[in-house]
């Protein structure tokens, strides 16, 4: 489920993937390769997040000879919290619908995204 939070700021199971991730791991490089993505647009969705809210949702500590990393700012925890109570909430109440969409979906099918 994607949140349009105003115009040109979304938040998406991408996004929340993202952080979980940085959370779970304590670095973005990681969480990226983790998700299949670069380094670089990985940093670019966390500069998004942080510029997107109030506060920042990532605090990133640099390299050196501590090595840099990253963690959830307690905004970030809450947002993403949040995040998954929506999720849990709307697939609790389209319970009904999904079965009834899902009902409607081939079992076997061709990849017809082309990998996407």
């Amino acid at each position: 489920m994607r949140i349009v939070l105003r115009e040109g700021a979304a938040f998406g199971p991408g996004k929340a993937d993202l952080l979980a991730a940085i959370d779970e791991l304590g670095s973005i490089a990681a969480a990226g390769r983790t998700m299949g993505m670069s380094y670089q647009r990985a940093w670019s969705l966390v500069d998004d997040l942080n510029r997107m809210f109030c506060e920042p949702l990532v605090a990133v500590t640099r390299g050196g000879a501590r090595r840099g990393g990253a963690t959830l700012t307690v905004t970030g925890r809450k947002v993403l919290e949040g995040y998954r109570a929506i999720e849990r909430a709307a697939a609790s109440s389209c319970r009904k619908e999904l079965r009834r969409i899902g009902r409607l979906v081939r079992q076997e099918f061709p990849n017809v995204s082309g990998g996407r």
